[in-house]
C-alpha cells in the first residue's frame, strides 16, 4: 500500500469524502503515472485545514491506495518526480485488533471500577478476550444521566452520583467529544474504529481534529456498554466502590460495593481502578489504605467565552463562515517570565459552558458542544499550572483540597443555587468588578453573578491570567475582547495526583490492582484515557499468563 500526503484541495473540492477522494485520485495518477483502473482501492486517511494564509484557506489531504494484482508498487514509486518523492511512501498497515481470547479464565472475573473512557475500553478489551468482566459505575447509564443533568439545570438540585462527572462515559460524554491527542499509538485507530462502529460519524476516521459531540456521545457510550454485555460482561450502574480488601502481601481479595440493593462483598483477584479525577472519596480511601500516591502538576482557571463568529474571522479571515469549514477551533499557550504557562484547554467551538459540579456546595465549569458546533459562542478553559510545590503540607490529596476550596468559594460568590461568578475580560484586565454583561450572552445554564474573580482562585493564577490574556491576543486577534466572558471556576481539567504503578501497570505494593486512566494520573482526554484502558487490559491479560502453572 502507498500513502500520498500533501494533497491540496480547495474548500469546494474538500466539501465531502467523495470529492476529496476525487482530488486524491487525480494526484495519485499524476504522481505515479498509473491508470485509474490499476488502483484497487483508495482511502481518505487524513484531512486537515491549512489556514496559515488567510486569503488562501484550503484543505490538505492524505490518501492510501492499493493496486490490483500484477502492479509493482516499487515501479510506481520510480515514476514519482524527485521533487515530490517525500510525499509518497510504502506502508504496511495492520488492522488494529482487541486482545485474542485467553485460553484459561481466572476463577473470578476481573472488576473494572468506573465507566469513563478508560474503564469502558478496558472492560471492552477484557470482554473481547473472553474474561467476562464486571464493570461498576457509581452514576447512571447515559439516558438516565441526561435526565439527572437536565433536572439539575432546571431546579438546581444536584445528584452527587449522576452528573457531568459521574455516569456512563465519564466527563467526556457531556463535552465536545474531541478525539485529538498529542501522541501516536497503534491503539488510536482501534479506538476510532470502535467509536465509529458504535455510532460516531465516519469522518472521525480521517479528520485531523475529530470530534463526536455531546448530542451523539451518549448513544455511542450506550452501544459500547451493550457490546460489553453481548460479550458476556456485566455492567452495573448506581454501584459505588466502598472498600478494597487486601491480603497480607497487598494483593486484592475482594471489594465492597453499595447500591440500591444494599452493600455487597465481591471476591476478585484483579481490580482496575478507572474511577476518574472527580472520585475524591476513592483517593481518600486509597491514601487511608496505604496505597502509594503522589502529587502531580495540574491546572486551574476559568472558562472564557467569545462570539464564535469572531473566532472564525480571526482563524479563517475572508473564508470565515464557509460551510465546509464549520466553527473554528483554537489552541493557545503563552509562557510567562515566572515560569508558569497560561493555556487554553478543551476548546468547544459553537458550544456552551456547562455546570460540572459533583459535590454539594461547589461550582465547577466545563465545556460542551454538539456535533454540528452551531452555537453562538465559543468557549475554552483558560488555565494556569499548579505545581506540587505550590501546595501546603505533604499530603498527596492537597491538590484536591485546593480544588474543593476554590469550588466552594465560587459557589458563595455566585450567590448559591450553583450560579457561577463571572467577569468581563475588560473589567478583569483593569482590576474592577463587573456590574453587568456586555454584547456576549453567557451560556452557563444555571445563571451567572457579575462580580470580580480575584478571590475565586489562588493569587498566582489570577496574576498569570491577567498577564497572559493580552499575550494570547497577539496569537489570536480579539482574544482580549473587552466583552468576552470569564466564568469561574475550572478546576477539574486533570487529576492533581497519581496512583503510582510499575511497568506492568500494577499499583505499587498491590498485586492484582491496576490504576488506570485520567483519575489515576495516566491520561488527559478521551483518546489518552481509552488508550490507557487498552494498555491496562493487555497488562492484566499478560499477568494471567504469568500466573499460569
Amino acid at each position: 500500500m502507498l500513502e500520498i500526503t500533501g494533497i491540496t484541495a480547495s474548500l469546494a473540492q474538500g466539501r465531502g469524502p467523495h470529492s476529496s477522494l476525487a482530488v486524491g485520485l487525480s494526484d495519485a495518477v499524476r504522481l505515479l503515472g498509473c491508470l485509474p483502473h490499476e488502483i484497487a482501492s483508495i482511502e481518505l486517511h487524513r484531512k486537515s485545514i491549512d489556514a496559515r494564509q488567510k486569503k488562501h484557506v484550503h484543505f490538505i489531504l492524505s490518501i492510501r491506495i492499493s493496486f490490483v494484482d500484477g502492479v509493482d508498487e516499487e515501479q510506481m514509486l520510480a515514476h514519482v518526480p524527485t521533487s515530490e518523492r517525500h510525499r509518497v511512501r510504502c506502508i504496511n498497515v495492520e488492522d488494529p485488533r482487541f486482545p485474542a481470547p485467553v485460553p484459561h479464565k481466572p476463577a473470578h472475573a476481573p472488576i473494572v471500577v468506573g465507566a469513563g473512557c478508560a474503564g469502558l475500553f478496558c472492560a471492552l478489551a477484557l470482554a473481547e478476550a473472553g474474561l467476562e468482566p464486571l464493570l461498576i459505575e457509581r452514576g447512571d447509564d447515559a439516558s438516565h444521566r441526561s435526565e439527572a443533568i437536565e433536572r439539575f439545570y432546571a431546579t438546581g438540585e444536584l445528584d452527587e452520583e449522576s452528573n457531568i462527572q459521574f455516569g456512563a462515559g465519564g466527563a467526556g460524554t457531556f463535552s465536545d467529544g474531541k478525539l485529538t491527542t498529542g501522541t501516536k499509538n497503534p491503539y488510536h485507530r482501534l479506538i476510532l474504529e470502535t467509536f465509529h462502529a458504535a455510532g460516531a460519524p465516519q469522518n472521525i476516521l480521517w479528520d485531523a481534529k475529530p470530534h463526536i459531540g455531546s448530542d451523539i456521545l451518549p448513544r455511542v457510550v450506550d452501544n459500547i456498554v451493550a457490546r460489553i454485555r453481548e460479550l458476556g460482561g456485566e455492567v452495573r450502574f448506581r454501584t459505588r466502590l466502598e472498600g478494597i480488601e487486601r491480603a497480607q502481601d497487598g494483593s486484592v481479595r475482594a471489594i465492597t460495593v453499595s447500591s440500591n440493593h444494599g452493600c455487597e462483598r465481591i471476591v476478585c483477584n484483579h481490580l482496575v481502578l478507572a474511577c476518574g479525577h472527580s472520585a475524591r472519596d476513592v483517593f481518600e480511601m486509597l491514601e487511608a489504605s496505604n496505597f502509594t500516591l503522589a502529587r502531580k502538576t495540574f491546572a486551574m482557571g476559568v472558562r472564557i467565552e467569545h462570539l464564535q463568529s469572531s473566532i472564525d474571522v480571526a482563524q479563517y479571515g475572508p473564508a470565515a463562515g464557509h460551510p465546509t469549514l464549520g466553527a473554528a477551533p483554537y489552541k493557545l499557550v503563552t509562557h510567562l517570565p515566572s515560569g508558569r504557562s497560561v493555556f487554553s484547554f478543551c476548546m468547544c467551538p459553537g458550544g456552551t459552558v456547562v455546570a460540572a459540579a459533583s459535590e454539594t456546595g461547589g461550582v465547577v465549569t466545563n465545556g460542551a458542544s454538539e456535533n454540528a458546533r452551531a452555537g453562538r459562542n465559543a468557549n475554552a478553559a483558560l488555565l494556569v499550572n499548579v505545581y506540587p510545590e505550590d501546595l501546603p503540607g505533604t499530603s498527596a490529596l492537597a491538590g484536591i483540597e485546593l480544588q474543593r476550596t476554590c469550588e466552594h468559594r465560587a459557589f458563595d460568590m455566585g450567590g448559591g443555587r450553583y450560579r457561577a461568578p463571572a467577569q468581563l475580560v475588560g473589567d478583569f484586565l483593569e482590576g474592577r468588578p463587573s456590574m453587568c454583561g456586555g454584547a456576549i450572552e453567557p451560556t452557563y445554564p444555571l445563571g451567572v453573578t457579575w462580580t470580580s474573580l480575584d478571590d475565586a482562585l489562588p493569587t498566582h493564577i489570577i496574576a498569570s491570567l491577567r498577564e497572559g490574556i493580552p499575550l494570547l491576543d497577539r496569537k489570536l486577534h480579539g482574544f482580549n475582547e473587552a466583552d468576552a466572558i470569564l466564568t469561574g471556576v475550572e478546576t477539574r481539567s486533570s487529576s492533581p495526583l497519581t496512583v503510582l504503578r510499575d511497568r506492568s501497570c500494577t499499583a505499587l505494593g498491590a498485586p492484582g490492582i491496576f490504576p488506570c486512566g485520567e483519575g489515576s494520573g495516566y491520561a488527559g482526554g478521551i483518546m489518552s484515557a481509552a488508550t490507557d484502558g487498552l494498555r491496562v487490559a493487555q497488562a492484566l491479560i499478560d499477568s494471567l499468563g504469568a500466573s499460569q502453572p
